[in-house]
């Protein structure tokens, strides 16, 4: 059941009488809290002097992930952290449990490549999925590729991926503890094996074959001369595109694009549809980007010729599809919902509206289909919404939805077969097939179902509240619960958040939550905040750059709405957010530790200052603004994580923070000084646990095997079920 409920009316009785009903109703479970004895690291006497103001850096030396005293450090904490979560007296039971529910069945849409389909298949509790190959739909599937026969602890993860144009080769990059780097290798369908191929320094770039399947474009770091192990912190730089021909070793590449007056571009090559020209995407950010295109030559020798298209790094433009020299990009320029345009490259001033853009729904994607078509998802009010258009344009029909998220899909303009993958709060996934060549009368049809055995929702409900933010913005938000909770505030709650990168947060499913709610009596909230992209451009941009306060703002004003209508109260409310998110929340209980009973900061930036100056992190100024600059750095000077934990308080939210050895996209040194800082400053006096748990083999998240997830959402529920005293249900 989703209802939607708008909440007008300001927050300030609760926010007058938060912190008498925090330390009054916190105070039977504190009392019983162990005074735990922090490391006492090294505090040197860094600093430096950033517009004029003097920042101390007291723990510098932990941005050195090799040096031994971090290692020390690092072993510190979990000596501290690993023993109180091991404390949790149902650690045994959750432990069973999840790993029980965890195990069902879990696929991919299927993708034609061809003469085949391919989809990837996990039984349930592999490490990593396995990708399946069958003739037909209704075959016995065989093995491709599986990564787990590559590691026995199933840390080697497959990254990007992609088939030739007629599906005889197959390029595919292998990751070690989660790290950024991949190796590329290449495999031979028809005979199915691997060629020789060891393509390596393969990072934030994609593969692109040519359409006689002799090669393939790719980017390449050829002048990183430091570790591919995900050990390595210091910034990637001069990226470059290569094309690499089959059966010939990486040195003999031919280099084809490079910018070297911008070592910080990262470059993303895709060959056109009709194969003639290559599209080479730019960023310097993480938002926009600019276009080239270039004529790919019967033989490629050497630098290519690019015509630009777009040059300004002001939108976003991307390939769809083209006809001869008509092209067709979604954009944002002028756009702030997206729409999809046409460009003549030989005329690229002139841009012509297809698929004009909505006054509020988000324009999501299009994929070109069956010929003369496009599919285009909508975000409408954070659910999505599926359309068939004609490519000039022309509106064909919807497909109707359930009220979730399309999370996949896989099309081919030369078929009218398309499958997507449909999944919401309470259901881990339909797959669907559609014919689009019947629209306007295409139906989707179910193809797969994944149900999960052990654990029923039919007792749950989904609501979609809009709450009312410090500045009147409605802010959308999801809460899962029991539908006999009562909403006396006696409950305990997750408050999940991201906001950031215009990257949304849609309705998904996850055996975590569903955890929380069945075993530990949770509700489960996850808000909508600016800084996102659930209503496009303008909702962003009002939470980057000088707008960040707005996204902590938004964040408090949720923990306000769930305690004034009762889901739960300050001392059972716990934030929870990764990577930007992990910055928010650290940033948000920094503020106002008064709002929050708990918080996780999984691999958080920490440090706004710095950064910009590790690995990938100069990429991150499009939404934090570069500290370098005067302007910029007065904003995050005021919400930085590590320079504004509050000082002299007591009722600092319970806190664990996380990160890995393997990270080099937000490296460990943002929480290993936050919370070395955080203990320094608040561990004697703060009566609750301030604590860091960092993995090893690990990194920020993509490819880490089921065995790890699995301990990793144990943890958090001990923590929670030792610092909230949430109750264990069976």
């Amino acid at each position: 059941m989703i209802r939607c409920l708008v909440q007008t009316a300001k927050n300030s009785r609760y926010l007058r009488r938060t912190k008498q009903v925090y330390s009054r109703e916190s105070a039977s479970w504190i009392a019983s809290m162990p005074v735990t004895k922090y490391p006492t690291p090294r505090r040197s006497d860094t600093s430096e002097v950033l517009h004029g103001i003097t920042v101390k850096d007291p723990y510098r030396w932990m941005e050195d992930p090799d040096a031994e005293e971090t290692k020390a450090f690092v072993e510190a904490q979990n000596k501290i952290s690993k023993p109180y979560l091991d404390r949790c007296p149902h650690k045994k039971e959750l432990t069973e449990s999840l790993t029980k529910l965890w195990n069902y069945p879990k696929f991919t849409v299927p993708s034609r490549k061809g003469d085949y389909y391919y989809f990837r298949h996990n039984s349930g509790l592999q490490n990593q999925f396995v990708t399946y190959m069958k003739k037909n739909l209704d075959d016995e599937p065989e093995v491709f590729l599986d990564p787990n026969s590559l590691s026995e602890d199933g840390t080697v993860s497959l990254t990007e991926s992609a088939f030739s144009e007629n599906g005889n080769y197959y390029c595919y990059g292998l990751a070690q503890s989660g790290s950024d780097w991949s190796t590329l290798h290449v495999k031979d369908v028809r005979q199915k094996k691997d060629l020789p191929e060891k393509l390596e320094r393969f990072r934030y770039s994609s593969v692109s074959w040519t359409i006689d399947e002799k090669g393939f474009f790719y980017g390449q770091y050829p002048d990183w001369s430091g570790k591919v192990t995900g050990t390595e912190a210091k910034a990637v730089e001069n990226q470059k595109l290569f094309y690499h021909r089959l059966s010939t070793p990486q040195s003999e590449d031919v280099m084809c694009v490079e910018f070297p007056k911008n070592p910080e571009w990262r470059i993303t090559p895709e060959v056109s549809y009709c194969g003639r020209h290559l599209i080479v995407s730019v960023q310097e950010g993480c938002q926009d980007n600019i276009v080239f295109v270039a004529d790919i030559p019967e033989n490629v020798t050497g630098v290519l010729e690019l015509k630009p298209i777009y040059e300004t790094f002001d939108c976003r433009l991307e390939y769809i599809t083209n006809d001869d020299d008509i092209f067709y990009f979604r954009t944002n320029k002028d756009r702030p919902t997206y729409g999809v345009v046409k460009i003549n490259i030989r005329k690229p001033q002139e841009w012509i509206d297809v698929v004009p853009a909505h006054p509020k729904n988000v324009l999501e994607w299009a994929l070109a289909v069956d010929g003369d078509k496009l599919i285009v998802e909508y975000c409408q009010d954070v659910v999505s919404k599926l359309q068939i258009h004609k490519l000039s344009g022309e509106f064909l029909q919807n497909l109707p939805l359930d009220i979730g998220a399309v999370s996949e899909i896989s099309g081919k303009r030369k078929l009218s077969e398309i499958f997507l993958k449909f999944s919401s709060f309470l259901t881990p996934g339909r797959i669907y097939r559609c014919e689009i060549d019947k629209a306007p009368e295409a139906v989707l049809e179910e193809h797969k179902n994944i149900e999960l055995a052990g654990l029923p929702t039919d007792d749950l409900e989904v609501e979609q509240v809009f709450y009312a933010s410090q500045d009147g913005t409605k802010v959308p938000m999801f809460i899962t619960r029991k539908k006999d909770l009562p909403r006396d505030g006696s409950a305990p709650c997750l408050l999940y958040i991201y906001g950031g990168f215009s990257i949304n947060l849609s309705p998904s499913f996850s055996l975590f939550r569903l955890m929380l709610i069945k075993r530990l009596g949770f509700s489960v909230a996850v808000a909508n905040v600016r800084g996102g992209g659930e209503y496009g451009e303008e909702w962003h941009n009002g939470g980057c750059l000088k707008n960040k306060q707005n996204t902590l703002d938004d964040v408090h004003a949720a923990a306000a709405f769930l305690a004034d209508n009762g889901y739960t109260r300050a001392s059972q409310l716990v934030l929870m957010g990764g990577s930007n998110g992990g910055m928010v929340t650290a940033a948000s209980i920094n503020q106002r530790p008064e709002l929050f009973g708990a918080a996780i900061a999984q691999v958080p930036v920490t440090d706004m200052f710095r950064f910009h100056k590790f690995t990938v992190g100069h990429a991150w100024c499009s939404d934090f603004g570069n500290p370098d600059k005067a302007e910029d750095f007065e904003v995050q000077r005021k919400y930085s994580p590590l320079h504004n934990i509050p000082a002299d308080i007591d009722n600092y939210p319970s806190l664990l923070v996380t990160t890995a050895d393997h990270d080099d996209r937000v490296v460990p040194s943002h929480s290993l000084k936050f919370i070395a800082e955080l203990q320094h400053r608040l561990g004697e006096k703060n009566q609750k646990p301030l604590l860091a748990l960092i993995d090893t083999k690990a990194g920020h998240g993509a490819g880490k095997p089921t065995s790890k997830v699995i301990d990793e959402l144990v943890e958090y529920m001990c923590f929670l079920n030792l610092t909230l005293d949430a109750k264990y249900r069976e």
